[in-house]
C-alpha cells in the first residue's frame, strides 16, 4: 500500500482526513446501501463502483489493523486537549490552582 492508495481508498469513501473505524464502517455501509446493483439495476458502472467501494474499505480495514498506536505523552495531549488544557493550567491561581486557600 502506498500513501496514494490510502488517499485515494479515502476520498472513494468520502471520509474526512480523520475518522475512527466506526466512522469507516458507517460510511461504507450507507454506500453499498446506495449504490449496491440489486437495488438500482445491474449495469456494469454499479458492479465497478461496488467493486471500488469493497476495495477502498478492505484497504482502510487492513491499514487500521496493522497501525501502531502511540501511547507516548505528547501523543495522548494531542488527542486528549481537554487534559492538556487541565495540567496547564491546574496551578494558575487565575484558573483555581495554586493560589491561597479560602480567598
Amino acid at each position: 500500500m502506498t500513501y496514494n492508495d490510502l488517499c485515494s481508498a479515502i476520498e472513494i469513501l468520502g471520509l474526512p482526513k480523520q475518522a475512527s473505524r466506526k466512522e469507516i464502517k458507517q460510511r461504507h455501509r450507507i454506500l453499498v446501501k446506495a449504490h449496491h446493483p440489486d437495488g438500482k439495476g445491474e449495469t456494469a458502472e454499479d458492479f465497478e463502483l461496488i467493486r471500488k467501494i469493497n476495495a477502498a474499505y478492505a484497504l482502510l480495514r487492513d491499514y487500521c489493523d496493522n497501525y501502531r498506536f502511540s501511547f507516548d505523552y505528547d501523543t495522548f495531549m494531542i488527542q486528549n486537549p481537554e487534559e492538556r488544557i487541565r495540567e496547564q493550567f491546574s496551578t494558575d491561581p487565575i484558573w483555581g490552582g495554586g493560589g491561597e486557600e479560602g480567598r
